[in-house]
């Protein structure tokens, strides 16, 4: 890292990864609960750490219920707590809460446990959001509901301003697929062509069925804690060099513009800044992608390509299996599971790369990468910079 000091980034790796789990089982899961799947991932985290919930002092978790119910179940009395949600990038911010209170010497092991029923919708809440919320008083009633309508104004807006192409949104949904066949634990495997994603069904303008993510039921975990002691556990440590957080609105007819993303320009900018790297050391990009639109519009706004060029940088297999860029190598929320809220999946997986423990999905050499998550429907963003060194 060149020009900055532990003065001027306080956090830069002062904490690390130490563990990672998914539930048991990921796909369509009747005869699990929301909680089982996040006891599951939990209980998988720590094994991965070498630790138990004795060790842990924090909690972090986001979604349906209290923050109490996790730490209860599995016997934590933590002196730390953390149920911040902006949505499916919530698990991104935790890290970066946790690396503070790390820091601060507030906690020592942080356990970060995400558990969703998203497709089976056993123990969820019957609804999103409160009959007072802003988007059930001011959007609803005009039919703005559900975030495909709120994502497909942004790639509207994208194809008009720079020519953007149904095809090249195809593009993710084809590299993600050809990801999630290397991964035996992808919830859909069977190949996929652009010719498919465009010959399906079209759900709201111009996304189709294939632009769409799964939705499924799973649950995932992560453990941090400070780098010192990260050293004398038996996983390798993944270091969080940077870490950056925005929100600019929350209904999506409030957001700045439609044509690039404001708060992933921000959230990135800070994570980079706080790591002193630029997007071209990055060697792996695990990238929200609950529609195709949403990884173009990130690219930009984190400095990968210019504006409006999105759509030409991902075309002829640039992002997929032996392309220059790798990115969602697990096979992302399109191919490999989607619960509702994915963030925790983006950690997972670039962990296991920067491990070396991606299967015959690994990216060879792999020792930084970026995980970038979004919530609600543009509404917030969130940035994180891994490495295996501090």
């Amino acid at each position: 890292m060149s020009g900055a000091s532990s003065a001027t980034m306080p956090l830069r790796a002062r904490a690390a990864i130490v563990g990672v789990g998914e539930s048991d089982q990921i796909g369509r899961l009747a005869d699990k609960s929301a909680q089982q799947l996040h006891m599951e991932a939990a209980r998988n985290a720590l094994a991965d750490a070498g630790l138990g919930p004795g060790d842990v002092d924090a909690v972090f978790t986001s979604g349906r219920n209290m923050a109490n119910e996790v730490p209860e179940y599995l016997g934590i009395k933590p002196r730390f707590v953390g149920g911040t949600q902006v949505g499916g990038c919530s698990f991104l911010v935790h890290v970066e809460h946790a690396m503070a209170a790390i820091a601060a010497g507030v906690c020592s092991v942080a356990l970060i446990t995400h558990g969703e029923s998203g497709y089976s919708r056993i123990g969820m809440p019957r609804q999103r959001w409160g009959d007072d919320s802003v988007n059930n008083q001011f959007e609803i009633p005009y039919g703005a509901g559900g975030p495909v309508i709120g994502y497909g104004l942004a790639a509207t807006r994208h194809m008009h301003e720079y020519g953007t192409t149904s095809e090249q949104l195809a593009e993710v949904a084809v590299a993600a697929r050809a990801w999630a066949t290397l991964n035996p634990r992808a919830f859909s495997r069977n190949p996929l062509s652009i010719g498919d994603v465009l010959s399906s069904r079209l759900i709201a303008w111009p996304l189709h069925l294939l632009d769409c993510c799964l939705v499924t039921d799973a649950g995932g975990a992560v453990v941090l804690t400070s780098a010192e002691r990260s050293r004398d556990l038996p996983a390798k440590p993944i270091y969080v060099l940077g870490a950056g957080t925005s929100l600019t609105h929350q209904m999506v007819s409030q957001m700045p513009n439609f044509d690039r993303w404001d708060a992933a320009e921000r959230s990135g900018a800070a994570a980079f800044a706080m790591a002193g790297v630029s997007p071209r050391d990055i060697d792996v990009a695990e990238i929200y992608d609950a529609f195709t639109i949403v990884p173009l519009l990130a690219l930009e706004a984190l400095g990968f390509c210019g504006r409006g060029e999105s759509g030409a940088f991902v075309t002829g297999g640039r992002i997929a299996p032996g392309g220059e860029f790798p990115m969602n190598t697990n096979g992302g929320g399109l191919s490999y599971t989607h619960t509702g809220m994915y963030g925790i999946f983006l950690i997972v997986e670039a962990v296991r790369q920067l491990r070396g423990q991606s299967g015959d999905a690994q990216v060879n050499g792999a020792e930084l990468a970026l995980c970038h998550g979004t919530g609600g429907e543009w509404s917030s963003a969130a940035t994180l910079i891994l490495s295996t060194h501090d």
